[in-house]
Formats: structure tokens, sequence, C-alpha cells
């Protein structure tokens, strides 16, 4: 089937890969993620997409889709901003998930429940 005829990107990524990388989500802390800040190897993903959906499109090498949400600034590498805060927050939390040779990671927003 010729790439322009093909179906939208969001229907090749098999179910497998998604349950698998949803089992691989993990909680860690800022001291988790900082060796992988320093080999360049951390994406911060954008808290409106999901951290699984973003793995599973790079796993399946959907470069339109990922591109996109790139140039929309959805999914990029950590300002240097966002890395003096985290480092001035010793507490600070992510979910993660590799997906070799990145690290997704997507911020714990603290709730206010009682």
């Amino acid at each position: 089937m010729p790439q322009d005829s093909m179906p939208p990107e969001s229907s090749q990524t098999p179910p497998e890969l998604v349950q698998d990388l949803n089992a691989m989500v993990e909680p860690v802390a800022w001291q988790w993620v900082m060796p992988h800040v320093q080999r360049d190897a951390v994406v911060v993903v954008n808290p409106n997409l999901d951290l699984v959906e973003v793995g599973a499109a790079i796993a399946a090498d959907q470069v339109s889709l990922v591109q996109r949400w790139i140039g929309e600034a959805l999914i990029a590498k950590p300002t240097a901003d966002e890395l003096s805060q985290w480092d001035q927050d010793k507490r600070k939390r992510f979910n993660a998930l590799i997906v070799q040779p990145y690290v997704l990671v997507q911020a714990i927003h603290k709730t206010n429940t009682p």
C-alpha cells in the first residue's frame, strides 16, 4: 500500500503494545529522572496528552503524529526553567515511561483533596 493511502496512524498501534506500555508506566522521583536528563534522553509530555499514547506512537514509528506533537510543543526536551524548578523541588514526582532511547515523563500534579 503506498504511503499516501495508509490509514490514520493511530490505527497502526497494536493493542498489545499499548497494554505493554501501560504496564510500564511508573511514578518516579526527580532524582531518578536526573541521570536521564544528563544524557539528553528525557522528553516532557504535555499533561493534555496520554503518556502511553505518546510512547506507543514513538515505539510504532508514527513519525507524522510525533512531529505534529513536537510542532505544537506538546512533547519537548525539558527547558532550563523546568530543570531549575525541578531541581528546587526535590519532592517533584513524574509518571515515567521508557521507550528506548527516550524516557518520557509527565509531571504528577499535587491535588488538594482531603
